[in-house]
């Protein structure tokens, strides 16, 4: 069965740091495209970053590059995104997903399974 389960969202001050984390069950991260995407309250959810499986290269969204970076660690089946420079606008419920392919603008596409979220609440 597959599962992933989201954890380390939090409150964060503007101009914070915080890593989820994301580990996976069922299925071996490194064979399939993987992502994460967030929604915010009364928003459209927006892919985030994403893995490419064929080749392991990666994409953000235009508004987090420089400041996200999305990782893998194979051994424990988990991915990460390490967020910095959070702004109120990074605020949001943030899931993992496992999807077909991996977009140019970090959307993870064509997903058919996400864990349940962790929320990013960015505020002083």
């Amino acid at each position: 069965q597959v599962q992933l389960v989201e954890s380390g969202g939090g409150l964060v001050q503007p101009g914070g740091s915080l890593r989820l984390s994301c580990v996976a069950s069922g299925f071996t991260l490194d064979n399939y495209a993987i992502g994460w995407f967030r929604q915010a309250p009364g928003k459209k959810r927006e892919g985030v970053s994403c893995f490419r499986s064929s080749d392991d290269s990666l994409d953000y969204l235009d508004s987090v590059k420089g400041r996200f970076a999305i990782s893998r660690d194979n051994a424990k089946n988990t991915m990460y995104l390490q967020m910095h420079s959070l702004n109120p606008a990074d605020a949001a419920v943030y899931y993992c997903a496992k999807g077909s392919y991996c977009s140019r603008s970090g959307t993870l596409e064509e997903m058919d399974a996400w864990g349940t979220g962790t929320l990013l609440t960015v505020s002083s």
